[in-house]
């Protein structure tokens, strides 16, 4: 795939310490992305192409966290008042924790941009692009526009929800969107969620890349 720096951005999903080994919601293997993260950001950068990140930042007795929820525990679905089929975990990612800190191999330094996201107590929020209302907006996609990018790479953690949604949201919003498939770690929960995931993003034409391929596009 050919690639246009100028018009790229990448957009780094998640990379904090609460998903990563040793994290309160750790993800298996989630630190290993921060290496080909950090290629494709001094690349696309370099060649005037752009960074942002996203961080999750839950308020205390989040609505999302099953600690919150008197009897129910991780892994449980209820509904709230403003999001059906809300998926309940342990706390995490808190505001000013070091849980919520980016993982300290997470060169930052390119980063134009950081959206913390999920930050209102009776709302989560998965897709960088959206709430888990599905109607609030970050703002992102007035950014990416204005400063007229056309495609997203989209790396972090994790595959089957922050990753899937944001990406999904990406090509509905009209962006070509590339996942760094080397770049992506997941949750695996419910089973077959990964694998799930990636078929549905390769079905709405949302393109697979190894970081080394959209290095050699660039």
């Amino acid at each position: 795939m050919d690639l246009n720096a100028l018009k790229t951005l990448l957009l780094i999903i998640d990379v904090q310490n609460d998903f990563c080994p040793g994290g309160a919601l750790a993800v298996n293997d989630g630190d290993a992305v921060t290496s080909p993260i950090n290629a494709l950001s001094g690349v696309i950068t370099g060649k005037g192409g752009r960074a942002a990140a996203t961080q999750d930042w839950h308020c205390e007795k989040h609505i999302s966290f099953a600690s919150s929820h008197n009897g129910k525990k991780a892994g449980a679905i209820i509904d709230t008042p403003l999001v059906k089929n809300q998926v309940l975990w342990p706390d995490h990612c808190v505001q000013g924790t070091k849980g919520a800190d980016f993982h300290s191999a997470l060169d930052l330094k390119s980063v134009s941009l950081v959206i913390r996201k999920g930050y209102r107590a009776a709302l989560d929020s998965y897709s960088a692009f959206f709430e888990n209302d599905r109607k609030t907006k970050t703002g992102l996609d007035f950014w990416i526009g204005g400063l007229g990018i056309d495609t997203v790479i989209i790396c972090g953690i994790a595959t089957d929800y922050c990753v899937f949604y944001s990406a999904m949201d990406c090509r509905k919003l009209g962006f070509n969107t590339v996942i760094a498939s080397d770049a992506v770690r997941g949750v695996g929960f419910p089973e077959n969620s990964i694998e799930n995931a990636i078929s549905e993003m390769k079905s709405a034409g949302i393109d697979f890349l190894s970081s080394n391929e959209i290095l050699d596009g660039l």
